[in-house]
Formats: structure tokens, sequence, C-alpha cells
């Protein structure tokens, strides 16, 4: 039996899957040990410095539930949980990120355990076909590295669409307040102005028109003013509506005009787009050349350098040997 499990190539790589699903399901049972306990430490710290505010609801949320969802959904059924709905750190990373969902935990969790699993074994798979097998250990250094590459890239996609969404509230940032200035100095009331500016630029900027609407949704909810501007900078998490979000708290609390506040900060929202504009433009040049050295120069110097060296193998090389 164990001559038969040596000499045959499916038994091995069998034997060599199961050890390595061993090992990740040890791994992972202790990191979500260790991560539990940290939990469980930070909430028992929180509970000595409470705060009873109003609870935080996401007052717009996806209504339909992809099929990733409801995979985790059967899977939980099941008893196994696949996230700790107490995470709060992972719901705001992937609502920074787009998604919403109030199964978008879970979705995370099971995707990033299917690709520790999906990745070695399409490796293995490719292996077991061909003909010349490479040596155990090299297969399962191969299948450690790609479930590490398969533990980690959900988390590279999430912090790169968490980067390009909040790029975009940036860009689209300042048109949005010249509208909400436009439409104070009509005569609307800054709840009014942002529920109009929210849906007017639900096609332009469907970002920063979601953030809008959540904030218009809470001071008609019945939640104070501040806490909803709040609330709107904690969700976009970009400078520029933290600072929006400050001025208008302070505006209304010290009772000053909120069409000045806005007519200066939008002016220095335009500033500072320009200058970004700018700072890109004058990056051209320094990215130009890159290529201009690697490309076209070799080239240049080949154009201008061969007739040169030519005549040198033809008549100076020649004579310099006695020829």
């Amino acid at each position: 039996m164990i001559e038969l499990a040596a000499n045959s190539p499916a038994i091995r790589l069998l034997l060599l899957a199961l050890v390595f699903a061993l090992v990740t399901g040890v791994i992972m049972m202790i990191v979500n040990g260790i991560e539990a306990r940290r939990r469980a430490s930070r909430q028992i710290a929180r509970l000595d410095t409470s705060m009873a505010g109003m609870p935080k609801a996401n007052l717009v949320r996806d209504s339909e539930e992809s099929p990733w969802a409801k995979v985790a959904d059967a899977i939980e059924k099941t008893g196994i949980n696949l996230t700790d709905k107490s995470d709060l750190k992972l719901e705001k990373q992937l609502k920074l990120a787009g998604y919403h969902s109030p199964s978008a935990p879970r979705v995370y969790t099971l995707v990033r355990i299917v690709m520790v699993f999906v990745l070695p074994g399409i490796y293995l798979l490719s292996v077991y076909f061909d003909p010349d097998l490479p040596k155990t250990m090299q297969m399962y250094l191969i299948c450690t590295l790609l479930a590490a590459l398969g533990l980690y890239f959900p988390t590279l996609f999430v912090r790169a669409k968490a980067d390009r969404r909040k790029e975009q509230i940036i860009n689209g940032f300042p048109d949005s307040l010249d509208l909400i200035l436009v439409s104070v100095e009509a005569g609307l009331g800054l709840e009014s102005a942002l529920d109009r500016v929210g849906r007017e630029m639900i096609r332009t900027h469907p970002l920063i028109a979601r953030l809008l609407i959540e904030c218009t949704l809470m001071m008609r909810a019945g939640a104070p003013r501040d806490m909803a501007l709040r609330q709107l900078a904690e969700s976009s998490a970009v400078d520029e509506i933290r600072s929006f979000s400050t001025l208008l708290i302070q505006s209304d609390k010290l009772g000053t005009s909120v069409a000045t506040t806005l007519r200066v900060y939008a002016a220095e929202m335009r500033e500072a787009r320009r200058m970004r504009a700018e700072e890109r433009a004058h990056r051209i040049p320094v990215l130009i050349s890159i290529p201009l050295v690697v490309c076209m120069l070799p080239v240049m110097i080949g154009v201008l350098a061969l007739p040169a060296i030519v005549g040198f193998i033809r008549e100076v090389a020649p004579a310099l040997a006695g020829g």
C-alpha cells in the first residue's frame, strides 16, 4: 500500500492537498482565535467609555442580494459563521469601497476562503496533467504562496476600489459644492439644497449623490443636523467633505451666513482642484522621459553611431592590424 502511494502521482497529489488543507485550517483557526480575543478586549474597553448615541443605520441599502450573498447565507444556515458581525472595522472598510450591503462582510470572507483553495487547486490540476511532475516540496511551496496570494488579493482589491472611490468623490465635490451654493442663495434651506443637489447629481456623480441623500434622509428621520453632517463626513472618509461638514456645523452653531461660508469654501475647492490638475500636468514631462529614454534613445544612438562603427571596422581596424 505504501509503495502504491509512493508510485502513484494522483495519490501523492491527494495527500499533498490534504496536508495543505489541514495546515491552512489550523493557521486560520489560530488567527481567528487571536482576532476574536482582540475584538473581545476592545469591546470590553468600549463598555467603560460608553456613548449612548443614536444607532447609525444605513439609510440607503442595496435591495438586491448578489449570488455570493445567497451562498454566504446558505453556509451560515449550517452553523458556520463566516465573519464577526461586531467587526466594525471591516464593515467600514467595505463601505469605503462602495459595498453597502449588510451581507458584504460575509461575502468578503467567503471570497477569501474560496480563493485560498481555488488558486492552489488550479495549480495542482495543471501539474497533474503535466508528464514531468515537480518535486513535492516545490509543489508545497508554490501552493502556499498561491494560498497567501488568494488570502490577500481581496484585501488589495477592496483597498484599490476604496482609493478610486475617494478620488472620484474628491474630483466631483467642487461641482456639487457650487450647486449647493446656488441652491442656498436661491432661497432653499440647507436640507432642501442637499436633497435637490443629491437628486440632480445621480447620473454625473452618483457617489456624492448617495452621500447627500443619506444625509438628507437622516435629517428627515429626526436626527440633529450636526449628527447628520458628522455621519456624512464619516461615510465619505474624505478630508474635503470633513471640512465641509465642520464648516456647516460651526456656521449653524454660531449663526453666521451659510451662503457666505459656502461661497468661500467653494472658491477654495476650485483652487485646490486647479492645483491638482497643474500638479498632474507638471508630472507629464517626467513620465514621458521614461519611455523616451528606454525606447527612443537607444535607437537614436544606434542610428548616429552605426555608420562610424561600420567605417571603423572596414577601414581603421584592418590598418591597425597591419592589413
